[in-house]
């Protein structure tokens, strides 16, 4: 049986060089987009409309229907939204039932830049088994896509990467021809002991510790917390449970 491929791109810089139109594209944002939609998910949110700009996601506000507004630029919330981009806000409210419009620093850009040609899921650290076990099941390659920070590559979205490709490589499905695969499971074998620490040094942690929220980032470090797979579907954003 032929092995299906993974390619991991580190940068939305870089993404038209592995775009194909076939593969499956993972989206991650492990600080925090990705991380907050899957929690969102797991309690209770309908359905999630993620936007590249926050003028796209103010022409939700005066809609007769009944949006959460969700936002973030440079790790703060912004003003006159509902939510930032906090995962932990959806533990604390209650959002069954209800769409959340969202726009973010790197991940809903990302997400935005992936759907034009392909098949798009949600990946964090907190749905890793169950999108390894989804994607296995769908015998499709692959593309992980890392939103990075700003274009620019980062370290807490490859190590996720690197967790995926791992799992995927251990069904044997797959091959990992792409050397920033291989890199990524090269970091994810040295840093899985310990994700905090190895990222003690990493630009975002210490951005989100800066403003108070290092919570946010022990948060999303947690490993398998919902078996929620966020699948986007036109513009929105919905489950597909494993």
């Amino acid at each position: 049986m032929k092995k299906r491929n993974i390619q991991v791109c580190m940068t939305p810089k870089l993404f038209s060089l592995y775009a194909d139109k076939k593969s499956i594209v993972v989206v991650v944002d492990v600080l925090r987009a990705t991380s907050s939609m899957c929690v969102a998910f797991e309690n209770g949110v309908k359905r999630m409309i993620p936007v590249s700009t926050v003028e796209e996601a103010l022409e939700y506000k005066n809609s007769d229907e009944d949006y959460i507004l969700a936002a973030e630029r440079n790790g703060k919330p912004v003003k006159s939204f509902d939510f930032g981009n906090s995962p932990q806000v959806y533990l604390d409210m209650d959002v069954k039932g209800k769409t959340v419009v969202m726009t973010t620093t790197n991940g809903t850009k990302a997400i935005n830049i992936a759907k034009k040609d392909h098949e798009v899921v949600v990946g964090s650290f907190l749905n890793l088994d169950a999108i390894a076990k989804w994607l296995a099941d769908k015998d499709r390659d692959v593309i992980i896509f890392c939103a990075g920070w700003k274009d620019k590559f980062n370290l807490e979205d490859t190590l996720f990467a690197g967790a995926l490709v791992t799992q995927l490589l251990e069904t044997s499905l797959y091959q990992d021809a792409c050397d920033a695969a291989q890199a990524a499971k090269f970091l994810w074998g040295r840093s899985k002991d310990d994700l905090y620490g190895f990222l003690e040094n990493s630009s975002h942690r210490n951005r989100l510790a800066k403003l108070n929220i290092d919570s946010d980032v022990h948060f999303c470090l947690k490993l398998n917390q919902t078996h929620k797979i966020p699948l986007l579907k036109g513009d929105f954003l919905v489950i597909d449970d494993v």
